[in-house]
């Protein structure tokens, strides 16, 4: 069976920004696949040239055997795509709105009713559809902006960051209509940079980061790969580095004690990996306490996706948000100061 996502080798660069450097995965038909990463990983402009919004300087992309860059036109029309920002506007009706769409995607004037009323149905808006958009709370107006991207029944539905700033209860609507979307054989692909979105959702998964794909599979398996379970240290709040390195060498030695990594972006927290093994955390307090050293905190879990980033990259993902958010600012900061 022929991919309903074929990427190969995709690169693009905006100047001498290299927004994605080399990005390859498929994705099968009637799947969640998730693209996980932190914000300038390049998730968005891997879907935009997806969607033929943007195009790439290199790589092969395919929607159904379609090339969406030979033929970008009927790649379109098998995909849906829903952008993280919900521009709606204001001052028409739900409806009115939906009726606008499907005349941009040139649907049959005779079926629009029927289709306006089948995707108001299947997203539970019919309360609010003679209601004014500018009206509408966080979570109606992203149901909405889904209904406008499933009008033209895609074979594929894109979503980038489906539920950013949505309330959970918002987001876990969101998550059991995807999940009944995906049931009824419809392809979804969605970034994310939250890691219960995908860890709930995503039958597979790709992690971005700076460009380029360091994992993929399934979010069990990806797990499952980085080992036993994980244990967050930290000797104090904020552990001078002599102290850390100390605490890492000492928990190194322990035969139980697989890798140990101290996180500068967390005071000099150390994160380990275990052997699953019951009594770890009483071992590893036994042993600092031996050699004279105080515990501020101590924890201990099974792998996450946050652990399969941190076993890539050195990093959590919160730590990549951070750097990012923080390289932003400077440039925002040298542009100000050469005006």
């Amino acid at each position: 069976m022929a991919p309903a996502v074929l990427i190969q080798n995709l690169k693009k660069c905006y100047g001498k920004v290299e927004a994605v450097k080399d990005v390859s995965f498929q994705i099968q038909p009637g799947e969640i696949f998730g693209l996980l990463g932190p914000n300038g990983a390049g998730k968005t402009t891997t879907l935009r040239c997806l969607c033929s919004l943007a195009t790439p300087d290199e790589g092969r992309i395919e929607v159904s055997e379609v090339s969406v860059r030979d033929h970008p036109k009927a790649a379109r029309q098998l995909l849906g795509y829903i952008a993280q920002e919900v521009a709606l506007d204001k001052v028409l009706t739900g409806r009115e709105l939906l009726q606008l769409q499907a005349a941009l995607y040139h649907l049959p004037g005779k079926t629009i009713p029927q289709q306006i009323e089948r995707v108001l149905d299947l997203l539970d808006l019919q309360s609010w559809a003679d209601s004014k958009t500018g009206t509408y709370s966080g979570g109606i107006r992203k149901r909405l902006d889904l209904a406008a991207g499933l009008l033209h029944k895609p074979a594929v539905l894109v979503l980038d960051e489906p539920t950013v700033g949505l309330d959970i209860e918002s987001r876990v609507v969101i998550w059991n209509f995807l999940r009944q979307l995906r049931d009824r054989g419809t392809t979804l692909l969605l970034t994310s940079h939250y890691l219960e979105e995908i860890d709930a959702l995503a039958d597979r998964v790709a992690i971005i980061d700076q460009g380029l794909v360091i994992a993929e599979g399934s979010p069990s398996d990806l797990k499952n790969q980085v080992g036993g379970d994980r244990v967050t240290l930290k000797i104090r709040e904020f552990t001078p580095d002599q102290e850390a390195q100390q605490a890492q060498a000492m928990t190194t030695a322990l035969p139980f004690v697989q890798d140990v990594i101290i996180n500068p972006a967390q005071g000099n927290s150390l994160n380990m990996v275990v052997s699953n093994s019951g009594d770890a955390l009483v071992n590893i307090q036994t042993a600092l306490k031996e050699a004279g050293l105080p515990i501020f905190s101590i924890a201990q879990a099974r792998p996450s996706l946050d652990d399969v980033y941190l076993a890539a990259t050195g990093r959590t993902l919160l730590d990549a948000e951070m750097a990012a958010a923080g390289s932003r600012d400077l440039k925002k900061e040298r542009k100000q100061n050469m005006r």
